[in-house]
């Protein structure tokens, strides 16, 4: 009598053995998914603990201390929205306000142009590229006090390197650092030179993830420089280009403070007191802490604001189905 026997493919045919089969894979990709979350709260974990104590909580602290006068010797007064109402009728935070914007308005397109176009300069393999892209990016490693001191130096009236450089061919260098109508568009190019080089570096990194497909295939219909970059290049650098456009725009209004210091004083006449000095002005050389922190406060929701904005007008750098 012989026993009957049940082929594999029979078995993995009958409703169960799928349902089993389907069941187990959707397990095996669970559990893989949920270890790969695991693993992204991990490598996360630095940066959000950081963020957290060194930026988060400080500034919701700021906003707490808005609402308060402090003495500077551990007396808090609740006053309320006073300093509000002290900032919008405060001639020198006005004034300082708009010179922020129109520090905002030349640096953060100066500083998209310069890095967009010293990435394609240096996108090429030629002879000493590297050392090129090195020395672009050799004032980022520098500490921002000592890019300060190296420009004072040059730009010192009268016996400064640029002075007496114009002075050989017979030109009279004006005060760079001492007339108003000099002094923030001086800060402007320094800091344009300053951080020209690191807006270099992201801008190279989109432009090397372009597949190289896309150029040959363009090179082959004909097309020339101006139209590869217009209708290739520019349209795949949108996700660099929305980060830069966040990132400088943040950088130029809460960043600079060291060379302001430095180099100005916030003078002469004020002429390069921006914002974000007017608050350390506030803070720490009249004491004006709770005043200092509702302007601080009213400067991160137009950051924030600016950034909602960013983000409905790009979709947040993102392709398109059309794209």
């Amino acid at each position: 009598m012989s026993t009957p026997t049940t082929s594999p493919a029979e078995v993995a045919a009958r409703p169960g053995a799928h349902r089993a089969g389907d069941e187990a894979r959707t397990d095996g990709a669970s559990a893989r998914a949920r270890r790969e979350r695991r693993a992204a709260y991990l490598f996360m974990a630095p940066n959000l603990i950081g963020l957290t104590v060194f930026v988060a909580i400080p500034m919701l602290l700021s906003i707490v201390l808005a609402f308060f006068r402090v003495d500077g010797f551990g007396g808090y007064d609740f006053v309320g929205f006073a300093n509000f109402e002290r900032m919008f009728s405060d001639p020198y935070f006005l004034s300082s306000l708009g010179r922020t914007l129109l520090y905002l308005v030349v640096l953060v397109p100066g500083l998209f142009v310069s890095g967009l176009g010293l990435a394609l300069l240096v996108r090429h393999k030629f002879p000493l590229v590297g050392f090129f892209r090195t020395a672009l990016f050799a004032p980022n490693v520098v500490s921002l006090v000592v890019v300060a001191l190296i420009w004072q130096f040059l730009l010192t009236d009268d016996v400064g390197f640029i002075a007496r450089l114009l002075d050989r061919v017979g030109l009279t260098a004006p005060s760079w650092l001492g007339d108003p109508a000099f002094a923030l568009p001086t800060v402007m190019v320094i800091t344009i030179w300053f951080s020209m080089g690191y807006y270099m570096l992201i801008f190279l990194a989109g432009l090397q993830d372009i597949p190289r497909e896309y150029y040959e295939v363009a090179s082959i219909d004909g097309a020339g420089p101006w139209t590869t970059f217009r209708n290739i290049t520019w349209p795949l650098l949108k996700p660099t280009s929305f980060f830069i456009l966040l990132t400088s725009t943040i950088a130029v209004m809460t960043g600079g403070l060291d060379l302001l210091v430095i180099l100005t004083g916030g003078g002469p006449a004020n002429s390069t007191t921006l914002v974000i000095y007017y608050v350390y002005q506030q803070a720490f050389v009249y004491g004006e802490f709770g005043y200092a922190a509702a302007i601080s406060s009213f400067l991160v929701l137009i950051l924030l604001a600016w950034s909602a904005l960013l983000f409905a007008l790009t979709k947040g750098g993102r392709f398109t189905h059309a794209q």
